[in-house]
Formats: C-alpha cells, sequence, structure tokens
C-alpha cells in the first residue's frame, strides 16, 4: 500500500519520518513553522538502537561518517579530576556523538525536493474515515494521515489531545555549548547537585553540557556563560577551558522538562512521533533516538500485513502497541537516572558503587547489547522499486 501523508515539524524526528515514508513508496509533505529549516542546539550522542534505525532508513553509512566515537560512558569522573571508571586505550564504543545539525542534515537530504513547505504553522485538523486536512493560515491541505512531529509543545498534540497535562519541569537547567576542542575522548564529570557531559564532534569540535539542580523553571542570567564559568571554575580540566572557549552567544540555557505519559499516541488516522509524544529528559541520551526508532516502526506498520487493503487505522494502531510501552519506559528510566545524578543526597552513594565496580563489568554493561535500550533491533522496511 502507498499513500500521501503530512507530516507537522521538520526536526529530526519529522525528517526521519519522511525519509522513512519514501522508502516504502509513500509521498509525503513536511510542513515547518519556522521559516528557514534549521535544526538548534547543541550537541547528542546515538547508541546502537538509533544506529540500526538510521541503517534501516538508508542513511546508516551517512551517518557514521558524520558522527564521531565517543567514551563518555567508558569515562566518568568527579570534579577534583580522579576518574571512577576509564575507558582504555583501543577500547571499542558504541557511541558516535554528532552535532545536532550534522544529523539533521543528512536526514534533510534523504527528503525529496518539493515535499518540504517552510513558514507553515499548522492551526486545525479535520478528519474522517478517508483522510486529514490540515490548515494553516491561508492554506489547508489533505493527506491519507498526519503524523504529529511538532516537538514537546506539539500543536497536533493539544489540538486533538486537549485535556493533556503541559510538559512537566523536572526541577533542573543545562547549559550547552559547542567549542574548538579536538582530541578529547569524551567523559562524564558527576558532581554533587550536577554533572558536566563532554563529546567530541566533528570539525575538531567539542560539545559539553553541564545538568544541575533548578528551584523553578526560566531563571536567565544576562551573561549565561559567565554563569556556567563560575559554577565550574574549581572542575578539573578541560571543563574551564572548554567554557572559556565557547563564544559567549553560543552559549544555551535550557530547562529540562519531560511529558506525563499519554493514553495513546494515535487518534484515528493522526498519529505522534518523537518529543510530541514522549518527550523525555536527557540523561539516557535517547531522546532523538527513539524518535528516529519511531519513523522506522510507523512505516514498517503502513508497509505490512496491517496496512493490507487500505486499513490505515490498523497500521497505527499496531505502531501505538509497540511504541508506547518502550518510549514511556524509557521517559521514565532517564527522570529517574536524572533524579540520581542530581541529588546532592544519591551523589555518594551512586559514586561509590560505580567506583567498588570492577572495570570489567562497567565494560560489558557499555557494550552494544549492553542493556535492553541498546539491544533493541529495527523492524525491516521494504524498498519501493525506484527508491
Amino acid at each position: 500500500m502507498s499513500g500521501h501523508a503530512i507530516v507537522v515539524g521538520g526536526g529530526i524526528g519529522g525528517l526521519a519520518a519522511a525519509v522513512a515514508l519514501r522508502r516504502i513508496g509513500w509521498r509525503a509533505t513536511v510542513l515547518e513553522r519556522a521559516g528557514e529549516l534549521r535544526e538548534i542546539g547543541a550537541g547528542m550522542s546515538q547508541a546502537p538502537n538509533a544506529l540500526r534505525a538510521l541503517e534501516e532508513l538508508g542513511v546508516g553509512g551517512q551517518a557514521r561518517a558524520a558522527g564521531v566515537p565517543t567514551f563518555s560512558a567508558g569515562n566518568l569522573r568527579l570534579p577534583d579530576g580522579r576518574y571512577l571508571q576509564r575507558a582504555r586505550p583501543g577500547d571499542p564504543t558504541p557511541l558516535l556523538a554528532f552535532h545536532r545539525a550534522d544529523l539533521h542534515k543528512l536526514l534533510l537530504e534523504g527528503v525529496p525536493d518539493g515535499w518540504l513547505r517552510t513558514g507553515t504553522e499548522v492551526t486545525g485538523l479535520r478528519q474522517d474515515e478517508r483522510g486529514v486536512t490540515v490548515v494553516w493560515d491561508g492554506g489547508e491541505a489533505r493527506a491519507d494521515l498526519v503524523i504529529g512531529a511538532d516537538g514537546i509543545r506539539s500543536t497536533v498534540r493539544r489540538l486533538l489531545w486537549p485535556g493533556t497535562p503541559p510538559p512537566r519541569f523536572l526541577g533542573r537547567t543545562a547549559w550547552l555549548g559547542i567549542a574548538p576542542a579536538g582530541g578529547l575522548p569524551g567523559s562524564i564529570t558527576m558532581g554533587s547537585g550536577g554533572y558536566f557531559l563532554i563529546h567530541p564532534i566533528s570539525r575538531g569540535r567539542a560539545y559539553w553540557a553541564y545538568v544541575t539542580t533548578a528551584d523553578r523553571p526560566e531563571v536567565r542570567y544576562e551573561k549565561e556563560k559567565a554563569e556556567a564559568a563560575r559554577r565550574l571554575a574549581a572542575w578539573h580540566e578541560p571543563i574551564p577551558e572548554l567554557i572559556a572557549a565557547t563564544p559567549d552567544e553560543a552559549v544555551i540555557h535550557i530547562d529540562i522538562c519531560d511529558l506525563d505519559p499519554l493514553p495513546s499516541y494515535v487518534r484515528g488516522r493522526v498519529a505522534l512521533l518523537g518529543d510530541a509524544a514522549h518527550a523525555m529528559s536527557p540523561d539516557r541520551g535517547q531522546g532523538a533516538g527513539q524518535s528516529i526508532e519511531d519513523a522506522v516502526v510507523l512505516a514498517a506498520a503502513l508497509s505490512g500485513e496491517a496496512a493490507a487493503g487500505g486499513a490505515i487505522e490498523g497500521a497505527l494502531r499496531r505502531y501505538d502497541t509497540e511504541r508506547r510501552p518502550r518510549t514511556q519506559a524509557t521517559a521514565r528510566g532517564a527522570r529517574a537516572d536524572g533524579r540520581r545524578t542530581t541529588s546532592p543526597a544519591a551523589h555518594r552513594v551512586l559514586t561509590t558503587m560505580i567506583r567498588l565496580m570492577p572495570a570489567a563489568l562497567w565494560r560489558q554493561g557499555i557494550t552494544a547489547d549492553g542493556n535492553a535500550t541498546w539491544r533493541w533491533q529495527p523492524p525491516h522496511l521494504p524498498v519501493a522499486p525506484g527508491r
């Protein structure tokens, strides 16, 4: 079965959905609110589950060329520089780190010309048993189904799930930046009340993030870089050096939020994907990866037996059944990890446990199949002729 989908949102999840649909022989129209399509943010890592999903989308080679191996999960430190666990030279790592823009760009390159429409803010949805009409200021379009991939403050979710709570502040805030710093292997420094993450990324740069507790959201500083530097002045190098090397205007300050679990990701012929469905804290590095998984599973459902005879609603129900338990469990785990890694009360217990764990056992846990999240295998996407 083939058809036409409207994808609301042109971020990583929305573009992954468009690439997946193209691969199975569907057409898609991607509606993006921003006047210019660009991926905001700084860096990220992708674990084996997401890398397998990218392979199924046909962009695995490009992703591996754009990503940089990061040993952040193997290099755990304390603010004074001591190592709790340390990666050995030559150790394999299952993680690749990216600038968000690099991953966004390679997905955009997989979307055919004419599929993307920028400067289009969706204001309404109407659906019946044959399709869905999407309305925006000055126009509308109709498709067989709609995919809401428009982020944590999703318009699609608000329109069709109006009673759901808004994003929930998790009591944590983060400063992010990109600095010129080649040769860093990646690490996580665990302090009392916060942690500092370093990933190497392309073109001799490093992505850094400082995550810490906050009493309330939306507290901002006149000089964000100076505030981050002040808080971390006594931490080991290269942390102060990385902050100093980051351009003032390039330091991003965000609050960390997630979503309460939704009872369904599907309503009729509309499906939510990525942060619109299951926004989660960054503590397991799974936000973007889960949205890429969503795209593959949704396309597989549409191409499979559940979609035979045009039963789109059945395919979407299959997608919901497969994705909701996994993504909601991942979000719960990320929330719990965030509490543990930023709680001053838990810091001493956690760091002592990590220090006492045999290095061989720690390395086993961070292999490509070392945990259930990373072991996930994507469904196969049948490639349509000409794709």
